[in-house]
């Protein structure tokens, strides 16, 4: 998959909102188009949404974290369903839990072609804030939201459901050995880390160590932040094993 991360609405936070979702849905296609050549699997276009948002000030929930508009949100799932590209909720709880925010999403979750990211990055504890401190989970709330959601996708009957967990440190999930493997799902650690080639590269192969078996590997690419940013042929063929998922920011 290669996908466009951001939020509908504004392209501060990444691509996929620098155009309205007809554009977005044009532009992950011929991204996708790019990579097809470097792999031996279908390439598939995706969005990851940030579904909800960190936040410096505590917001209406007090949990420094702020929902998409719901019909926003659900406007472009649908939309991305109708032109064959997968969508991935991404979640930013702040000092809320993970499962909290999973469940506020569960009819889209519902869908065939919807699977969820959590970032620990913006997964505060107790006096921490965003941007001060990086943020962490434990396996446990891992494991939490990937019982519920293979629940869901066994009671819809639905095929196999990408989960990412997003690192770029180590300690971002420290016992992450414990993450367990769950039917109906398929886990990702996606290294979001920006920089000079070596520096992702390093810690790209920080995160491979001890990867729990069955666990998929992404890779993300940050246009302005990257110094320089990989080509679809230098993301395929410098990252061992080739990434599984790549995504753009």
């Amino acid at each position: 998959m290669v996908a466009l991360y951001g939020t509908p609405g504004t392209g501060a936070l990444g691509m996929l909102g620098e155009q309205d979702v007809d554009g977005a849905i044009a532009r992950a296609a011929e991204l996708a188009a790019e990579y097809q050549e470097y792999s031996e699997q279908p390439v598939i276009p995706a969005f990851e949404i940030i579904s909800t948002v960190a936040t410096a000030a505590p917001g209406p929930t007090g949990d420094y974290s702020t929902p998409v508009d719901p019909g926003r949100l659900r406007a472009w799932v649908e939309a991305a369903g109708e032109a064959d590209t997968y969508v991935v909720l991404d979640l930013q709880p702040g000092t809320a839990d993970f499962l909290s925010q999973a469940r506020m999403f569960e009819d889209l979750l519902a869908r065939p072609h919807v699977g969820l990211a959590l970032d620990p990055e913006w997964r505060l504890r107790p006096g921490q804030r965003h941007m001060r401190q990086v943020g962490q989970v434990s396996a446990a709330e891992v494991n939490d939201v990937t019982a519920w959601l293979a629940e869901l996708v066994a009671e819809h009957r639905l095929p196999e459901k990408l989960v990412i967990l997003h690192q770029f440190q180590v300690r971002m999930i420290p016992d992450r050995q414990d993450v367990q493997p769950r039917a109906g799902l398929v886990l990702m650690v996606h290294a979001d880390g920006h920089g000079t080639p070596g520096q992702k590269l390093q810690t790209w192969r920080a995160l491979k160590k001890d990867l729990p078996a069955g666990m998929r590997l992404g890779w993300k690419n940050f246009v302005d932040e990257d110094h320089p940013t990989f080509t679809p042929e230098q993301t395929m063929t410098m990252v061992t094993p080739q990434p599984w998922f790549v995504s753009y920011q």
